[in-house]
């Protein structure tokens, strides 16, 4: 392996091992309020979401990837891949601490259909940087079609499956439309 490789694997290790630092003085949990390890949430509505290694929310961060990837091949992309790769890794880690403060976390609970939302245990939060990682890499090798089809394809498929995605949680963070979470609540489970 390059030493540019190890270079780049230490920095990213750093800003992980960083942010879980900051996450946990923020009272944040490493497993959630259960102190379980888990691979998979599926069900949105349940206390676990945002807690285990992964949850339908997982698709939005391989997104944020692509799109990280693209803006930054738009604004710097005589800067190699690498650098471009850690400005990336650090734009997440740094969205994952500001997620998980009380202010979005109160905005999440008011705006949106995250009305029980604790936000993310720390297991959570480093895999979403990883699965940012993940799309960054992807779009960093796939043909730019394929990127925009899996784009097309996760924001469909979450919209379906749990009536959420990327694109409504940026617009109810925004600028919250009553008839959109409406809809959404509509498919929770009734108690």
């Amino acid at each position: 392996m390059q030493r540019s490789t190890w270079v780049v694997l230490a920095a990213v290790s750093a800003m992980l091992v960083l942010t879980a630092s900051i996450e946990l003085s923020m009272g944040r949990r490493l497993l959630g309020p259960d102190g379980h390890f888990g691979l998979w949430e599926g069900n949105i509505w349940s206390s676990e979401q945002s807690q285990r290694v992964a949850d339908p929310y997982s698709f939005s961060h391989v997104i944020h990837g692509f799109g990280f990837y693209g803006i930054l091949w738009l604004l710097a992309r005589r800067v190699p891949p690498r650098y471009r790769f850690l400005m990336a890794v650090l734009l997440e880690a740094a969205w994952e601490i500001l997620e998980n403060s009380p202010l979005i976390i109160n905005r999440y609970r008011s705006a949106t259909i995250a009305l029980g939302y604790e936000g993310d245990s720390v297991l959570n939060s480093l895999s979403d940087v990883l699965m940012m990682s993940l799309g960054f890499w992807a779009a960093l090798r796939l043909p730019t079609r394929l990127i925009l089809a899996a784009v097309v394809v996760m924001e469909l498929g979450t919209l379906l499956w749990v009536r959420d995605n990327l694109t409504l949680n940026i617009i109810m963070l925004i600028h919250p439309i009553e008839a959109i979470k409406a809809w959404q609540m509509a498919g929770a489970p009734t108690p």
